[in-house]
C-alpha cells in the first residue's frame, strides 16, 4: 500500500470498563465514530481513509499513558477523546512527552498539564468556567449554605474550590460530608443538624449516589433541600432508570446550547438512530472532536508537528457552535473559550425530559 492511500491513524480514549463511567464512554465513542463516518463520506483525509485506533482506559490513567505510549508506537497522527478529568490529566502530559497532539473531548479540570503545552487541545470548558456558573444558579435560586457529599479525588476537590470561590462574595458557606466514612442514613441525620438548603453529589455513579439520593428524598426533614450533581450524572439514562422521579429536579451541568447548530440537527437525528435513545453532549463532543482533527489534518497535513502547530488556526463548525482555539489565562492548553455551559434537570413532570435552568452560549 503507497503512503499516499495508507489509513490515517487517529487513537481514540474512552472508558469502556468500570470502574470507567461506561455509557458516558460509550457515547463518546459513538460520537467519534459518526463523525469518522462523515469524514470517510467525503473522501477521508487527502484521499486516505481515517483509521480509529480505540483503547479503553477503564478511568485508570496508568492505563492512559500505556495506551498512549501504545499508540505511539503505532504510529498515529494524534489522539482524541477521554471522558475523566483525571484520566486525561495523566494522557496529556504523556501525550506532551512522547509530543503526540491530543485533543481533550470532555475533560474539564483546569490543570490538564502542568506546565503550557503546545501539543494538547481542549472542547470541553475548564472547570473554574462551568461550575462557576453552576454556583451562581444556585446563588440566583436563593442557596447560600451548601452542603457537599463527596469523595476524595483531585476532580472534586478542585470542584469545591471553585464553589467556596463562587460562595465568598456571598457570604456563603459550604460543609463537606464525607460519602465514604457515612451511610446515606448518617448522612441525612448530619444534613438535617445543618442548616443547608442545598446537598451537592461529589460523588461516583451509581455508588453512592444513588443511595444517598434515595435517602434524602424519603428523609421528611429534608423535603426542602435541593440535590443537585453538578459533574452531570443525571444527564445519562442510567441515573433516570436508576432513579425514576427521584432523580428529577436534579440541577446538573450540560455543555449544549439553546439551539443545535444545522450540523448539530443532523448529528443528533444519525446518533439517535445509532443508540436507540437521545445523545448526550458527550456524544456532541465526540463528534466535534473528530471534526476539528480532521479538519486540520486536511488543511495542515499529518505530521504531528503540522497538527500541533494548526490548534490556533482552526476555525471548524460543530454541532454546538464553531470551535475555535486560544490561550485562556490559568489553562496550559490550547482551549476552546466559548463552549456552551447549561445547568439544566430532569423536569419532574416527566423525567425523561429536561429544564434549562440556566444557560451561557459564551464565556462569562
Amino acid at each position: 500500500m503507497s503512503a499516499s492511500s495508507s489509513p490515517v491513524r487517529v487513537g481514540v480514549l474512552a472508558p469502556l470498563s468500570r470502574p470507567g463511567w461506561v455509557e458516558a464512554g460509550r457515547h463518546l465513542l459513538a460520537g467519534v465514530e459518526l463523525a469518522a463516518a462523515d469524514v470517510a463520506a467525503v473522501g477521508g483525509v487527502g484521499g486516505r481513509p481515517l483509521e480509529l485506533l480505540v483503547r479503553d482506559t477503564a478511568a485508570d490513567p496508568r492505563r492512559a499513558e500505556a495506551a498512549l505510549d501504545e499508540l505511539d508506537s503505532l504510529g498515529v497522527a494524534a489522539v482524541v477523546g477521554e471522558y475523566h478529568s483525571v484520566v486525561a490529566r495523566a494522557a496529556a502530559a504523556r501525550a506532551d512527552a512522547l509530543r503526540l497532539p491530543f485533543l481533550c473531548a470532555s475533560a474539564v479540570l483546569d490543570a490538564l498539564t502542568d506546565e503550557p503545552t503546545e501539543w494538547v487541545a481542549r472542547l470541553s470548558p475548564p472547570q473554574s468556567r462551568g461550575w462557576r456558573i453552576y454556583a451562581h444558579a444556585l446563588l440566583a435560586a436563593g442557596h447560600r449554605q451548601l452542603a457537599v457529599a463527596g469523595q476524595p479525588g483531585e476532580y472534586w476537590a478542585s470542584g469545591v474550590r471553585v464553589l467556596r470561590k463562587a460562595l465568598d462574595p456571598h457570604a456563603g458557606t459550604l460543609v463537606w460530608f464525607d460519602a465514604d466514612a457515612h451511610s446515606p442514613e448518617d448522612l441525612c441525620d448530619r444534613l438535617a443538624g445543618q442548616p443547608a438548603t442545598a446537598l451537592l453529589l461529589l460523588t461516583g455513579f451509581p455508588e453512592p449516589a444513588v443511595p444517598i439520593v434515595r435517602a434524602v428524598r424519603r428523609d421528611v426533614r429534608l423535603a426542602d433541600v435541593l440535590v443537585g450533581a453538578p459533574a452531570g450524572q443525571p444527564e445519562f439514562a442510567m441515573w433516570a432508570d436508576a432513579l425514576g422521579g427521584d432523580g428529577a429536579g436534579v440541577p446538573f451541568l450540560r455543555y449544549l446550547p439553546e439551539r443545535l447548530t444545522p450540523l448539530g440537527e443532523r448529528v443528533a437525528a444519525a446518533l439517535r438512530a445509532r443508540q436507540g435513545g437521545e445523545p448526550s453532549f458527550v456524544a456532541y463532543e465526540g463528534y466535534d472532536a473528530l471534526t476539528v482533527l480532521a479538519d486540520a489534518l486536511r488543511a495542515h497535513g499529518t505530521d504531528r508537528s503540522r497538527v500541533a502547530a494548526a490548534w490556533p488556526h482552526v476555525a471548524v463548525k460543530g454541532t454546538r457552535g464553531t470551535v475555535r482555539f486560544s490561550r485562556v489565562p490559568g489553562i496550559g492548553v490550547w482551549q476552546w473559550a466559548g463552549p456552551p455551559v447549561q445547568v439544566v434537570d430532569r423536569d419532574p413532570a416527566a423525567p425523561g425530559s429536561f429544564r434549562v435552568l440556566r444557560g451561557k452560549p459564551q464565556a462569562e
